[in-house]
């Protein structure tokens, strides 16, 4: 009962806060009509300054016209077309430049080029080279590119690279990829680079229209209210501008949400059309152990201090369907030889062979973090299902649908077990896999581990 006063209680506080919001727009909208009126008034010349009655009436009698709308939507068309071709264009760009430096190096200057250049130098050359029939949609396209391609290869470059190497081990697809890493580090920045092109776009168009004119347009609307001296009508179109540059706006960053919160399925990992998934075949002849023969790593000190040496003539195998304990002192090596293992590192001399796929809980929880624990693995398994009854064996019911943000260290450490557990691999690497746990926790997760090892081979590193 006290928990539903306390929801009651919230839901009316925060209408008393939008109302108070509302209040304060509504008073500064009426300060600024104010100010505009007084003005009017000082001035006392309508060729020079119209008040907002009079624009409003000349606004309603546009609102009355049949060719309004038409005009109307023709802008709207090139600005929009304009815009979604800039914005279609940057992010395939950005695609290509993450994806290969070279690209990156040869449209770095065009795109710096394009935001310095300033737009009247584009609509003098646009309309020498192509007249003025598509000016507005190509002085929009330009104005947009740079903007989220920019922002676009920046969200790129700032996708979590350990997520990246999670899903190299277990093999996702490009779509779980894209959806759940790269499009979460694709927010803000895309959000912002739309914000900033939404504006810049609308004058830009209308500016590109006034100068080419071409029939049907606001622009030209505005020129010749211009000639006319009607300045109520260039009042009245610049409002309808605004009106719509608005709705635009809030259309588009209401699609952009809709998009950034579309949790769509996940399908199953690559790993499970992998035969190496398997530690025995279907002829029922193993897969062979996994080995390593006089393996060397280190690492490069800081400040040029030389070479730490990690892992040291190594050799060792790793038979199927066999569990393994690495207990050693922390910075021992473990880490890099399960990396190594899961082929994240490579070494600097020696042979390892691997001949199954992998996966692995590693150091770090390396989850989603905006989304539940039940997608992290489904992520994996491909079936929403199997993955609400593995995730059951080791949360409470309540916890599969919170954000992994909003779980405690122990609770994510279990997802992430859950998640190498039930990928389809034929060797199993654990890194402190019962970090945060207590010892009832731990036993279950012990008892779980046991009971989906199913004859593949499992690697557990821990401290002594």
């Amino acid at each position: 009962m006290n928990r539903i006063l306390e929801e009651q209680g919230k839901v009316l506080q925060d209408k008393k806060n939008k109302i108070r919001r509302l209040g304060k727009k509504a008073v500064v909208i009426a300060f600024w009509l104010l100010v505009w009126q007084l003005l009017a008034m000082a001035v006392d010349n309508v060729i020079l300054m119209v008040s907002p009655w009079k624009t409003l009436l000349r606004l309603i009698e546009l609102l009355g016209e049949t060719d309004f709308y038409a005009t109307a939507g023709m802008s709207l068309l090139r600005i929009g077309a304009g815009f979604l071709a800039g914005f279609l264009a940057g992010v395939a760009l950005a695609a290509l430049a993450g994806r290969f430096p070279l690209v990156e190096q040869l449209f770095g200057p065009m795109m710096s080029l394009l935001k310095a250049v300033p737009v009247a130098s584009f609509v003098v050359l646009l309309l020498i080279w192509w007249g003025s029939s598509f000016l507005a949609v190509s002085i929009c396209f330009l104005v947009v590119l740079p903007n989220i391609y920019l922002n676009t290869l920046e969200g790129l470059k700032s996708t979590d690279r350990e997520l990246l190497e999670m899903a190299t081990v277990f093999r996702l697809p490009f779509s779980t990829r894209f959806f759940y890493i790269y499009r979460p580090s694709l927010r803000p920045f895309l959000n912002s680079g739309m914000k900033l092109s939404l504006g810049m776009c609308w004058k830009s168009g209308v500016a590109a229209e006034v100068i080419g004119t071409p029939a049907m347009s606001i622009g030209g609307q505005l020129y010749l209210s211009k000639i006319y001296l009607d300045t109520a009508g260039v009042f009245a179109w610049t409002a309808a501008v605004i009106l719509l540059s608005v709705l635009f706006e809030h259309f588009i960053l209401f699609c952009t949400k809709q998009f950034f919160a579309w949790q769509p399925a996940c399908t199953a990992p690559d790993s499970v059309r992998d035969p190496r998934s398997r530690s025995v075949n279907g002829a029922g002849e193993s897969a062979g152990p996994v080995t390593l023969s006089q393996v060397e790593k280190s690492f490069e000190l800081p400040e040029g201090k030389g070479r730490k040496s990690v892992i040291s003539q190594l050799s060792a195998g790793y038979e199927p369907g066999k569990t393994y304990y690495l207990r050693t002192p922390s910075g021992s090596g473990k880490t890099t030889l399960l990396r190594i293992l899961a082929g994240l590192t490579a070494v600097d001399s020696g042979e390892v062979h691997v001949p199954v796929t992998v996966s692995m809980v590693f150091q770090e929880d390396r989850l989603c973090m905006e989304y539940s624990a039940l997608k992290n693995a489904e992520m994996i398994t491909g079936d929403p299902s199997r993955a609400a009854a593995a995730l059951n064996c080791l949360l409470e019911p309540e916890d599969l649908q919170k954000p992994c943000a909003d779980l405690s260290g122990g609770m994510k450490r279990r997802v992430a077990l859950v998640r190498a557990m039930e990928a389809e691999a034929g060797l199993i690497l654990l890194d402190e896999p019962f970090t945060g746990m207590d010892e009832e926790t731990k036993r279950r997760a012990e008892d779980y581990i046991r009971q989906k090892q199913q004859g593949r081979t499992l690697i557990i590193a821990t401290h002594i």
